[in-house]
């Protein structure tokens, strides 16, 4: 590395598919190909180096969608280059690592991909964001992140994988189960466009495997008076973040997630997290299903579950209710063609719910 390339932003053992480069004009000159002759995730990859490498201290954004309509945020350079120091650290991952990026440009999980190899001095190879894509290349890799529904098309190839990280939605039971035949060091994470990606994780695989999250270094917890949790991360947000999840906190860096407070059903006065319930029905049923809820004239709402062509069997979620109490058993199955998702492949609960319950006089 020649005396060209001093930028406090760029770690100078980077690298992009294996191609390293001597100065900033030499790899803006590679980016300039890549917007004229690449495909459209590469098209993305060269805006955003070229954003992260200029004068201006703040990267563009949005949220990922999940709970509303996305929201464009600005998001300090200086404090993502801090959370991909603090990856490092946790994951024991340094200089010359391999990383996969196949995680699309538009959310903070794929922009943080790209900070960390930058700034940790990471060799990324790119792909397309699609499915299956780590199933695509005979490459072995350090450390890769994927969303669920890319580890559901992906865990026969997790031999080519070290470190392991999956976020962007909850885990289903039956991937979970998956994971524990594999050598890789699978983790689930937690965190959000706000705390530049993930402020904990929890192993998902091995001796290690629990339902606890552990914090990244200068993360801890606390919870508010609802019960949900509350991000206390001086180095990445200027003040605590109040959450709307639900947790038990285990210690002041540790908590078990136990779904969100708005997601929260309220049949004949008691509470139920869907996601708890889902993690129940998820020991006994492969496929995809969600726990949701209708009005209902005596109870307020009533639990259902609903299902897409892929998911479980009417037979086989007969067998699995019977391992929930009675107050906690959907009392209705609901068919729907699709799911309405994500662009990163989350459930759209509010979507959903009122989805099912517009057409509840069909049901």
């Amino acid at each position: 590395m020649n005396s060209e390339h001093k930028h406090p932003l760029w770690h100078p053992s980077f690298k992009l598919n294996g191609l390293s480069f001597d100065s900033v004009q030499e790899l803006e000159e590679f980016l300039h190909t890549l917007r004229i002759q690449g495909d459209q995730h590469e098209v993305d990859l060269a805006e955003f180096i070229s954003q992260w490498l200029s004068a201006d201290p703040h990267i563009e954004s949005y949220t990922s969608g999940t709970t509303g309509t996305p929201k464009k945020c600005l998001l300090s350079k200086q404090k993502m280059q801090l959370s991909a120091q603090t990856t490092g650290t946790f994951f024991d991952i340094g200089p010359g690592a391999s990383a996969l990026l196949c995680l699309p440009l538009s959310f903070i999980a794929g922009k943080m991909m790209v900070v960390r190899a930058m700034v940790l001095g990471w060799d990324l190879h790119l792909v397309a964001p699609a499915k299956d894509a780590l199933t695509q290349y005979d490459s072995k890799y350090d450390f890769v992140a994927l969303v669920p529904h890319q580890l559901a098309h992906s865990y026969r190839a997790l031999d080519k994988v070290n470190t392991l990280i999956v976020g962007g939605g909850v885990l289903p039971n039956h991937l979970e189960e998956k994971l524990q035949a594999s050598a890789v060091k699978a983790y689930a994470t937690y965190g959000m466009t706000e705390t530049l990606t993930h402020v904990a994780a929890r192993r998902l695989n091995g001796p290690q495997r629990s339902e606890v999250y552990k914090a990244m270094p200068d993360v801890r917890f606390t919870r508010d008076n609802r019960g949900c949790l509350v991000i206390h991360a001086p180095n990445l947000i200027e003040k605590p973040l109040i959450t709307n999840d639900l947790v038990k906190i285990m210690d002041e860096y540790s908590f078990e997630y136990l779904g969100r407070v708005d997601d929260v059903i309220n049949s004949g006065g008691v509470k139920h997290a869907p996601e708890v319930l889902e993690r129940k029905l998820g020991q006994y049923l492969s496929g995809q299903f969600v726990i949701s809820s209708l009005l209902h004239e005596s109870l307020g709402e009533q639990i259902v579950l609903v299902k897409d062509a892929k998911g479980p069997s009417k037979e086989d979620i007969d067998r699995a209710i019977t391992h929930l109490s009675p107050v906690e058993r959907p009392k209705l199955i609901i068919n729907l063609e699709a799911m309405p998702v994500t662009d990163t492949g989350k459930i759209k609960r509010k979507q959903l719910r009122d989805l099912i319950r517009n057409q509840q006089h069909l049901l």
